[in-house]
């Protein structure tokens, strides 16, 4: 006669499926989820990336040299060095990806999902709050005068005319967090992928290089707290369209803000 079998205790589902059918009833995995992909590419692609980003930052604005005693850039100039060098840079990426392994959809995990279009806009939204706190903190920390970005401070006290703004606003609110994140939770991401690192090691170095990869010292420490929601949404879902939709929505305010100050709506 056999004794009766004990039945085993359910098994608690893992934190990210946990995370996941909080913010979206009903979803237990989503398509960029999985094993991760196998490509060619490494650490040393994300070094080449951030090589195009340097020189080109460098190069670009050439054309547009202040002449005589003008010491600043033009504004069409302006746009150009805040644009060109950092879509250049995603483009790089994308390049690799196709050169040396299965191409962006996969590599980098940009498979289209409304879940995880969901899951980063609520992502998003919570992360505004402590984003919203910690910079309003940091402010009061350093003073208003040195608190500003590095667009900021590229914009200060300039005009620009309808459409350079439009395109400006644009970029800040969209295109910039596409390419940063096709960078950063994209080709870093997946460079540490391929070498097995945990998830969560993954997302501590890539916030920790996404915030010291802006080349903005005295904002480092904030741009760290930005960048925990965003790393977090790339890490629950294992794609990047929530990461960056995440990341477009952090950027939201500040493209307004932008927009209405170098339109000459409000002051600076």
């Amino acid at each position: 006669m056999h004794a009766p079998q004990t039945p085993e205790p359910p098994r608690r589902p893992a934190l990210r499926s946990r995370l996941l059918r909080t913010l979206v009833p009903g979803v237990e995995s989503l398509p960029g989820s999985g094993d991760p992909p196998r490509h060619r590419w490494g650490f040393g692609a994300f070094l080449l990336v951030q090589a195009v980003f340097l020189i080109t930052s460098v190069f670009v604005v050439i054309p547009f040299r202040p002449a005589g005693d003008e010491q600043r850039l033009p504004p069409t100039g302006i746009v150009v060095a805040l644009v060109v060098p950092t879509v250049l840079a995603a483009v790089a990426a994308i390049v690799i990806t196709v050169v040396r392994g299965n191409g962006p959809w996969r590599d980098l995990r940009l498979r289209w999902s409304w879940a995880e279009v969901r899951v980063g806009l609520a992502i998003g939204v919570l992360g505004l709050v402590p984003t919203l706190v910690a910079a309003r903190l940091w402010s009061w920390w350093v003073g208003e005068d040195n608190a500003n970005s590095a667009v900021g401070s590229l914009l200060s006290d300039i005009r620009l005319s309808p459409t350079l703004a439009v395109v400006v606003f644009l970029h800040v609110w969209l295109v910039a967090p596409i390419c940063e994140e096709i960078i950063y939770r994209g080709l870093l991401w997946g460079a540490m992928e391929r070498l097995r690192w945990s998830r969560w090691s993954v997302f501590v170095l890539s916030t920790a290089v996404f915030a010291v990869g802006h080349l903005e010292p005295s904002r480092t420490p904030l741009l760290l707290v930005i960048a925990i929601p965003i790393g977090l949404a790339r890490l629950v879902t294992g794609g990047l369209p929530a990461a960056i939709i995440a990341h477009q929505v952090n950027n939201f305010l500040a493209a307004v803000g932008v927009l209405l100050t170098v339109s000459g709506m409000m002051p600076v």
